[in-house]
């Protein structure tokens, strides 16, 4: 095999940090195809813990190339910081890191756009990190985003950053109500000196990632977010603003969706969310505080609380029809073992009334009530088994039935943030 793409399944934060650092060992190159440092993957290694926004977790295996795609929009000081990172803890960069031409910019005034559309929202806010993803997707849109490329013409540069500017003081004056004016000498000089910095990173990806898949290098393809938050498929409004599943790959990359030979999802083996949106498996009682507490779930990003509930496998089972899973990777199901029985969501009822497919609207999702089937625990530690037949058979049930509900295989069961707190039945590349 060449090309393997991993994608989260439910609404992010499925542990796709630690995968992909897996998969990595075996990889040529890691490729991120969309999204911004509004991801969070974290990474642990010899009990030290890596928190990564930008960069592929592959960055951490010395030898492996990472690279930044074209879909990806790009915070130039949020990545030079992160190169900064990866060099104090030892790892190499240059000529390892390849960062697309193509690929949009996040400039000052993003933010502030941001912030402000989510002042404006006030409780129909969507909870976005502030980290201006949307709006430099908006100008990607409307074509009046800059891109890196554009930093090699001084000239081409000042002119889209002068109207950009003023489009963005007047738009936050009249409809934001919010009065500010943005320095062009200060921006200007910022982006360049940033640019700087990166401009030995910077190259034709779609041009180098083509000919490596040609010549059959391992490229593993990594998605940020998830497909529950895709902006296309997910529960829109409350989504990222790129194609965050498998939709993403070709066009974040510029590789041709026949040349991706497979694709894994990664699920958690309960559900959790950041931010706005309906929640149907929400849990705001003490079982959903110890989700939490036991699986650690604060944002990597923000520091946020995440919202937990019980695995929901309805919303699961869309995720595999849209990205055509070749396998299911279950994270964190050690959290489950303080458990005497786990709920599972099989299905949906809308007044009374079975759910025939994965609703299109919030308001529709707000509205459902899960339909659960009740599995014994096994009330016992998982988190240093190693081996499947080392489970207890509770816990080989539990994924049994996740693999007949979903149709698809279990092939990697993660019970731990280690590297080899990972149990591998089938192997994946």
């Amino acid at each position: 095999m060449a090309t393997l793409a991993v994608v989260g399944t439910q609404w992010g934060d499925e542990g796709k940090g630690k995968i992909v650092d897996i998969l990595s060992e075996k990889a040529d190159w890691i490729v991120r195809f969309q999204g911004g440092n509004n991801a969070g993957h974290t990474v642990v290694v010899d009990g030290t813990k890596y928190i990564l926004h930008l960069l592929p977790s592959g960055i951490l295996h010395d030898g492996k190339r990472c690279v930044l795609g074209n879909g990806m929009v790009i915070d130039l000081e949020s990545l030079i910081n992160e190169i900064e990172f990866i060099k104090r803890v030892g790892k190499e960069v240059d000529g390892r890191l390849f960062v697309s031409e193509r690929a949009h910019l996040i400039l000052p005034y993003h933010k502030e756009l941001d912030a402000a559309s989510e002042r404006l929202k006030g409780d129909g806010s969507i909870g976005t990190t502030l980290k201006g993803i949307g709006p430099a997707y908006r100008d990607k849109a409307g074509r009046v985003g800059i891109r890196i490329a554009d930093l090699r013409d001084e000239n081409a540069f000042k002119e889209k950053l002068r109207w950009n500017l003023r489009e963005k003081e007047l738009t936050l004056k009249h409809v934001y109500n919010y009065d500010v004016s943005f320095s062009f000498d200060e921006i200007y000089s910022q982006t360049m000196r940033n640019y700087e910095k990166v401009k030995a990173f910077v190259c034709d990806t779609v041009t180098l990632l083509n000919r490596a898949v040609d010549r059959g290098d391992n490229v593993l393809f990594e998605g940020a977010q998830a497909t529950l938050l895709d902006i296309d498929v997910g529960t829109y409004p409350f989504v990222t603003s790129s194609n965050s599943s498998a939709l993403g790959i070709s066009s974040g990359t510029g590789i041709s969706p026949k040349k991706v030979e497979k694709i894994y999802g990664i699920m958690k083996a309960y559900t959790t969310r950041v931010g706005g949106g309906p929640f149907p498996t929400e849990l705001k009682d003490n079982v959903g505080e110890l989700l939490r507490a036991r699986g650690h779930e604060y944002g990597s990003t923000t520091g946020r609380p995440r919202r937990c509930g019980w695995l929901d496998l309805f919303a699961v089972k869309f995720s595999c029809m849209v990205n055509d899973l070749d396998g299911i990777i279950v994270t964190k199901l050690d959290v489950l073992d303080a458990f005497d029985e786990i709920k599972v969501c099989v299905g949906y009822e809308i007044d009374g009334e079975i759910v025939e497919s994965f609703p299109s609207t919030a308001q529709e999702l707000s509205r459902v009530k899960p339909v659960y089937e009740t599995l014994p625990g096994w009330k016992r530690e998982t988190t240093h088994v190693k081996s499947f037949k080392e489970l207890p058979e509770e816990a080989k049930n539990f994924l049994r039935f996740v693999e007949d509900y979903l149709g698809v295989s279990i092939p990697v069961v993660s019970t731990g943030p280690q590297r080899d707190e990972t149990i591998v039945k089938d192997a994946l590349w």
